[in-house]
């Protein structure tokens, strides 16, 4: 058993003299290596390319991912700033559209025309679901603005849009020119530029297939020719006179080839006003009964 132990110490002994003497050796300054170092060199090499292979892999994966989810994140809030400046930019079309029905409107009533009437100014607040194209409510009614039916209502620079058609306290229905038909039909003048008489005649209706206002002349009706421009004459009892309705687009024969029809293109546009003012004439009514 003795003699075991000796000869393994003896082994370890001889071991580790040769593991110092490699080390030794191979820590000399020298140019070139032993075929067992080569060896060994490019052994360690190797396993060390297998080894980083896979942790180089996965490395490069992660910082892919990381950069695709910083991208996301980055894309998603260009999205939404870009959204959010789209939507301020459809602000401010709004708000400069509405500053320049505005701008027209004052300038409107403090025009030499409208001196003569009461303006009450209102803004558009709905639209009927089951007319959509034909009624608008007003936010001025009978009690605060003394809106009352049957006055007529203009836009600031474009021309008239329809009436009242009823009134509450505080809101009112105003009837498009697209819903007016013979019961409610306007007296209207047709402006001859070379004459010092204008046509008669009367917005009757409107073509929904044409999307015109219906215009029925009185007996002489041969001077109507397009690029005419179309008012209230004021002999409907309703209107004030000197009203713009519209141009004179297209003149026809009617049915019989008695009289003329006229189809009239609407000063404003129905479907994009928001602000508006109302005018009452009992201003002009009564200073027409004074000076009578």
């Amino acid at each position: 058993m003795f003699f075991f132990k000796k000869k393994q110490m003896f082994i370890l002994l001889i071991s580790l003299i040769l593991i110092v003497g490699i080390i030794g050796f191979s820590l000399r300054d020298r140019s070139n290596l032993t075929m067992v170092e080569d060896f060994i060199h490019d052994s360690v090499g190797w396993l060390q390319r297998v080894v980083n292979a896979p942790v180089d892999f996965t490395t490069s994966v992660v910082a892919n991912m990381k950069d695709i989810r910083n991208v996301y994140k980055e894309n998603t809030i260009l999205k939404s700033r870009l959204e959010e400046l789209r939507q301020l930019e459809y602000e401010n079309q709004e708000l400069t559209k509405e500053i320049g029905e505005l701008e027209k409107i004052l300038g409107k009533k403090e025009s030499d025309f409208l001196q003569n009437f009461t303006t009450i100014q209102a803004s558009i607040i709905s639209r009927s679901k089951d007319n959509w194209f034909k009624q608008v409510t007003i936010n001025k009614g009978t009690e605060d603005g003394g809106v009352e039916p049957n006055m007529a209502v203009i836009t600031g620079g474009e021309g008239m849009i329809g009436k009242v058609h009823a009134s509450s306290p505080f809101t009112s229905t105003v009837l498009l020119l697209t819903g007016f038909d013979r019961s409610n039909r306007i007296s209207v003048n047709v402006n001859q530029e070379e004459k010092t008489e204008d046509l008669s005649g009367f917005i009757v209706g409107y073509d929904d297939e044409k999307n015109l206002l219906l215009l029925e002349m009185n007996e002489d009706d041969q001077g109507l020719k397009k690029g005419q421009t179309v008012f209230s004459s004021g002999e409907g009892g309703v209107f004030p006179k000197g009203l713009e309705i519209g141009e004179l687009v297209e003149v026809n024969d009617d049915r019989y080839g008695l009289t003329k029809i006229g189809y009239v293109k609407p000063s404003a546009n129905l479907n994009e006003v928001n602000h508006v003012m109302v005018i009452d004439r009992a201003m002009a009514t009564s200073d027409e009964e004074g000076e009578s």
